[in-house]
């Protein structure tokens, strides 16, 4: 789903709100969670999920086009993890096997 796909669901949804509100809500927690997360918290949204940044070590790659050796620098990455809630109606219609 797209970013406009989700605020015309959302406005489909509260018809009483103006679309100019409801894309002020979503950019304002979409930049609290990218904010919290540049900052090193953890967020957690109950029955969804959480989001957590995760430091991945400098290292040496290779430039797939010459095969020459370049450094890749330490960073951090965003990680997601599926609440139990989630997976389960993730998964509610498959049956194992």
């Amino acid at each position: 789903m797209l970013r406009s796909q989700l605020i015309e669901r959302l406005v489909e949804t509260h018809p009483h709100l103006p679309r100019s509100v409801v894309e002020a809500a979503l950019n304002a927690i979409l930049n609290e969670i990218t904010d919290s997360l540049a900052k090193g918290s953890r967020i957690e949204i109950r029955g969804f999920g959480s989001f957590f940044g995760r430091a991945r070590q400098a290292r040496t790659g290779r430039d797939p086009r010459t095969g020459e050796a370049v450094p890749v620098f330490a960073k951090r990455v965003p990680r997601f993890r599926a609440s139990n809630l989630l997976l389960d109606r993730l998964n509610h219609h498959t049956t194992p096997g």
